[in-house]
């Protein structure tokens, strides 16, 4: 049955609406960077660009790199951009654009987040990098759709419990990573660990400027949350999204993060724009090897 236009919106040229993309526009393997001026920051390396547009904060260029063809789509900020981003992408390939049908062989795309966050451990110092092995949903996006069976409930309930988390926030999820995308982005020199999705950037975070926290303890019990080995390792706004609609969707997904603060010792990277750009050259390297 034909999705209704109401539902799968597209531009007069036919190319998907928020991300102004078509089928041939886009690479199997994708990399996801928060801020739009971060995409030139990754296809600086680029050996030859074939294609690139712009709409709102959505910006996209597709070239090659070591002659593997590679995407990057700048998100914007936080799980609700996710959102976005990850059902338009699973539409253009996933979904015939002229027929309005869902195909029936489906593609799985590799995703890969090049992120910054802060660390909330102090043995995982600042200009370090990071894989998320897991990833922590605190922001209730994903609640929105049938996740539960992709969530690792006895995490998710043990967080719950240790934090006493509050009923009036949206349950605590667990997401894990791809297995296969970890493995070929690690290395000796790759921290691991649990890694938490806020819906926003201060009182969600736990910082404090005008307005009293409904928790102010909860950074402090996420520090010292442990289950079977995993803790919470650093804190951003968009990996459990990303996490979650890949599982949904049937795509492989993979968080890498330059981390730029540590919020336990207080300190914040002097030079944090050379670390994303070495993590950047790092993991356009791990994709061609």
């Amino acid at each position: 049955m034909a999705i209704k236009q109401s539902e799968l919106i597209l531009n007069p040229d036919g190319s998907i609406y928020h991300l102004n993309l078509k089928p041939e526009n886009i690479a199997k393997d994708i990399i996801f960077v928060g801020d739009q001026d971060r995409v030139d920051k990754v296809t600086q390396y680029f050996d030859t660009i074939e294609f690139t547009t712009q709409k709102r904060e959505f910006k996209t260029t597709t070239g090659s790199y070591k002659g593997k063809r590679i995407t990057v789509i700048s998100t914007g900020i936080g799980p609700d951009n996710i959102d976005i981003v990850l059902n338009e992408l699973d539409a253009i390939v996933n979904i015939n654009l002229k027929t309005r049908e869902p195909k029936k062989k489906l593609t799985a795309l590799n995703i890969i987040r090049i992120g910054t966050s802060g660390s909330l451990q102090k043995n995982i110092p600042v200009d370090s990098f990071l894989v998320s092995t897991h990833a922590l949903d605190l922001n209730g996006m994903l609640h929105s759709y049938q996740i539960e069976t992709h969530s690792n409930s006895e995490i998710s309930r043990a967080y719950a419990k240790h934090t006493n988390w509050s009923p009036k926030k949206a349950a605590p999820l667990v997401i894990e990573n791809s297995q296969t995308l970890e493995e070929k982005l690690s290395s000796e020199i790759i921290y691991k660990g649990m890694t938490a999705t806020a819906g926003g950037f201060y009182g969600p975070q736990g910082r404090v400027l005008r307005l009293a926290l409904q928790d102010e303890d909860l950074n402090r019990k996420m520090d010292s949350f442990l289950y079977n080995g995993i803790q919470i390792t650093n804190l951003e706004m968009e990996t459990s999204a990303i996490y979650g609609l890949c599982k949904l969707l049937g795509h492989h997904a993979c968080s890498l993060n330059a981390i730029i603060a540590n919020r336990a010792s207080g300190t914040f990277s002097e030079d944090y724009g050379k670390v994303v750009d070495n993590l950047i050259k790092y993991t356009l390297e791990k994709l061609v090897a």
